[in-house]
């Protein structure tokens, strides 16, 4: 029997409206279970999304690169090719040049052996160079001293049938240079390219000049280093054999089941001009090793189960994390209450003076107990007896009102007798409702911070009497104020008590100064607040002044200290150094005269060829002078003829005052002055002066000067006088070794160079003499040390000085070939202009600049 709804309880009439819609009263009570589950499996949606994301952008990310990897290689050979083609047509045209000199008899056997030389001395990957005529029988040949025995060519022989006279025939029939199929076989390891370029005299064929090139170092010296790193390149013959290079290894059948993974295809491309005939290929190497092989794969797959797992973690510790502040809000309120664990004693007495209050750490530290304590009044049993009036006396003041709030200082006895330091501090005690009831006391224990602070009183004691014996002024005082917190005894001898000389010694150093302010009005400094750590970590900055009151060169030294009070200082120390001055000064003089003794010496040694290089142009000044004054005489010379040995006569007299010119600019003695120096220009003026020595003793000079050097921060005579000293020591050393005409060679080199990564200029110079022995390299910059007849061993020690001066360095070494020595090279290293501010200087970093040591 049903209940009408009107008489139906209110629990009878919901359980009627679940009977009614059983389902919707299942999902309210499921509800809170559905937001836990979404709240469990949502890290784990985020996961799974995550890593399909990775996996999806690694793969698309390695297929494009393998397609980047495809269209580079292609770049970079085809980029190789031109570097190699274009050696080769500078290589052609510097032998055409030969080639038509040889033709026209320009230049004889000799002179030819010495072009080749000089050719596959500068380029590595020239091995030989032959003259041949036109019976193919080789008239003369050059070949480069690694080449394998077997492959050089004698003079009278004839061409090997091949080959090599094929390509001769067809440089006959074409009249054009012809490049010739490498010869060798497959495990010959020097096979060699050929250009035959053919000798034409007034149209007819007189021969070929045959060039063999080292395929190993065209490969090496023709294709940029960077290819070469990143590709298995090589080059290869018409019939497949591989000339020079390397190449790639086969891949392994795992990674071929990968078609990402595999390795990219060769590219070939044929090297031109050589044509068909030879081809460039190249390989990138492998630089994956497929996704699961991948470091790449496995680092994202272990970020990714980090992820996974960071965000499991982070969501059960955020429910943790909410459990805990509600049991920390509970925990922080009771703690709150708890007085008792304060380190500070704590105190409190009533208006009337009884002790109403003491906590633990109060009752610790007296020894007495709080039943002890509480409802004493004065004198209470923590007085000593000898301090009574004193401690009546401020607790009238406490109860009174009267007390600082800064505390005071008293002493306490424990209930064992012992007595300690301690300060008291008064605050008014106010209940809930702002009524005083009373006064709080807080008492800390200062026995240790006032040890310290006697042991410090102590060492300050020490450390001023250190100070006042020092042998430099030292002075302290802040910054824009006339006070002086600090100076020792020197200073007041020197300046006095006032700020003058503190102040003065900044100025003249040149050091940053505040300006004056109104601080001293206020009992905050201008600068308080403001960060100061980079001002007092900083290093101390120096410079040399002279103090003409005092008659004396300083050394001043200044930085900023925070003072005791926290204010921001600056401390100055000034040190003598007027002797060192002075020493410094006669050794700039001595070095100075060294150097113009050194540039009058050297051209007292050249005396002779200089004399010889002014005789040309003064005679020929006399002879067109004589020929104008007969041709006058005889009414014989027309106005253009005249004007034209007119202009010849200035022309020598120009040339000979150039030579007197150059000779005075070197030996002129003044004072070091460094300027923004070409480079070109220094070499010109040294190679010149320098010239006249060695057109005496027979010896030929190649000199190379890269483009673009940037000027150095130089005195160039100093520079020139360097250079000069090394081409005329080469040269002798060459006269001395009594080389043959076509060994007679200097080489003067001038690149750039880094040193420990700082930019600069490399001068070197190379010659072909004996070389130097081991106990003679030793002592070789070394003072009076001369291996010379009639030397006075100073050059080499100032061309030492004088590079170092200028932050640079000086070597020497023998050159080798095998066991033999070939020569010597003399370099020296110039940094930048801007480089050079940021070296010590390695000779003597005190020493004036610009002058050697």
């Amino acid at each position: 029997m049903s209940v009408p709804p009107s008489h139906q309880t209110p629990g009878q009439g919901l359980a009627a409206a679940e009977v009614r819609k059983p389902w919707r009263a299942w999902w309210r009570r499921q509800a809170p279970h559905r937001q836990d589950r979404f709240a469990a499996l949502a890290p784990l949606v985020a996961v799974v999304l995550f890593l399909a994301a990775i996996a999806s952008s690694f793969l698309y990310l390695r297929l494009e690169e393998i397609d980047r990897e495809q269209e580079a290689v292609k770049r970079d050979v085809e980029y190789a090719q031109q570097q190699i083609r274009l050696r080769l047509l500078e290589r052609q045209e510097q032998l055409m040049r030969v080639a038509r000199d040889a033709a026209n008899e320009e230049i004889d056997v000799e002179e030819f052996v010495s072009r080749a030389q000089s050719l596959i001395s500068q380029y590595p990957e020239l091995q030989a160079v032959s003259w041949i005529d036109e019976r193919r029988r080789i008239k003369t040949s050059y070949a480069a001293p690694s080449l394998h025995t077997p492959l050089m060519r004698m003079v009278d022989d004839v061409l090997r049938p091949g080959e090599t006279e094929t390509n001769f025939s067809l440089a006959r029939d074409l009249h054009q240079p012809v490049y010739g199929q490498p010869l060798g076989t497959a495990g010959d390891p020097t096979p060699l390219l050929q250009l035959h370029i053919p000798l034409t005299d007034r149209g007819r064929f007189a021969g070929v000049v045959l060039a063999e090139y080292g395929t190993d170092a065209l490969l090496r010296h023709g294709v940029p280093a960077e290819v070469l790193n990143k590709y298995a390149v090589a080059l290869v013959a018409s019939d497949g054999r591989m000339l020079a290079g390397t190449v790639m290894p086969p891949s392994t059948s795992g990674s071929r089941l990968l078609p990402w993974s595999s390795q990219a295809e060769p590219y070939e491309i044929p090297v031109s001009p050589v044509g068909n005939g030879l081809v460039l290929r190249a390989q990138a190497y492998r630089t994956s090793q497929g996704v699961v092989g991948s470091g790449l794969f496995w680092l994202v797959g272990a970020l990714s189960v980090l992820t996974a797992w960071m965000l499991i973690g982070s969501w059960s510790h955020t429910r943790k994390r909410q459990q805990a502040q509600q049991a920390l809000m509970a925990e922080t309120n009771f703690r709150r209450a708890m007085e008792n664990s304060m380190l500070t004693g704590m105190r409190a007495m009533d208006l009337q003076g009884r002790i109403t209050y003491v906590n633990a750490a109060f009752c610790q530290m007296t020894g007495w107990s709080e039943g002890e304590l509480v409802g004493r009044t004065a004198p209470f049993p923590y007085w000593p007896e000898e301090d009574l009036e004193y401690l009546i006396a401020r607790l009238e003041d406490e109860l009174n009102g009267r007390s600082t709030p800064s505390g005071f200082q008293l002493r306490i006895k424990r209930r064992d007798g012992s007595i300690f330091d301690a300060r008291l501090y008064i605050s008014p005690l106010i209940d809930a409702v702002g009524k005083q009831t009373g006064w709080m006391a807080s008492i800390t224990d200062i026995t240790e911070p006032n040890r310290i602070r006697e042991q410090l009183s102590a060492s300050y004691e020490r450390f001023t009497t250190v100070l006042e014996a020092l042998d430099a002024a030292v002075s302290v005082a802040p910054l824009g104020s006339p006070e002086l917190l600090f100076a020792n005894k020197l200073y007041r001898q020197w300046f006095g008590s006032q700020t003058h000389g503190h102040e003065s010694l900044v100025a003249r150093a040149g050091m940053p100064s505040m300006p004056p302010n109104d601080e001293h009005l206020d009992d905050v400094d201008a600068y308080a607040g403001l960060p100061t750590d980079s001002l007092t970590t900083s290093d101390a900055e120096s410079a040399e002044i002279h103090v003409a009151e005092l008659g004396k060169w300083l050394e001043v030294r200044a930085r900023y200290l925070s003072w005791v009070d926290g204010r921001l200082v600056q401390m100055v120390i000034a040190t003598d150094i007027t002797p060192r001055r002075l020493a410094e000064e006669q050794a700039a003089h001595h070095a100075e005269r060294a150097q113009t003794s050194s540039r009058l010496i050297t051209m007292g040694e050249m005396a002779s060829s200089v004399a010889h290089e002014l005789n040309q142009p003064l005679a020929a000044i006399t002879n067109y002078c004589n020929g104008m004054v007969s041709r006058l005489n005889g009414n014989g010379i027309a106005h253009e003829d005249l004007l034209a040995a007119l202009e010849k006569t200035s022309r020598q007299a120009q040339r000979a005052g150039q030579i007197i010119h150059r000779i005075q600019s070197f030996v002129k003695r003044s004072e070091p002055k460094r300027s923004l120096s070409n480079v070109q220009d220094i070499v010109q003026e040294s190679v010149e002066l320098a010239g006249i020595e060695l057109r005496r003793r027979n010896v030929r000079l190649s000199h190379y000067v890269a483009a673009r050097l940037p000027p150095l921060m130089v005195d160039p005579i100093l520079i020139e006088q360097v250079l000069v000293n090394l081409l005329r020591n080469a040269a002798e050393a060459i006269d001395s070794a009594q080389r043959p005409p076509q060994r007679r060679n200097i080489e003067l080199r001038v690149l750039p160079r880094q040193e420990a990564d700082v930019p600069g200029i490399e001068f070197a110079v190379t010659d072909t003499g004996t070389g130097l022995a081991p106990e003679v390299m030793e002592h070789l910059f070394e003072a009076f040390f001369s291996t010379k007849a009639h030397g006075m061993g100073i050059g080499l020690n100032l061309c030492r000085s004088i590079v170092e001066s200028h932050m640079g360095r000086m070597q020497a070494e023998n050159i080798y070939n095998g066991s033999e020595c070939m020569g010597c090279r003399f370099s020296f290293w110039i940094p930048l202009a801007k480089a050079a501010n940021a070296l010590p200087n390695p000779a003597n970093a005190a020493k004036t600049p610009g002058v050697p040591a």
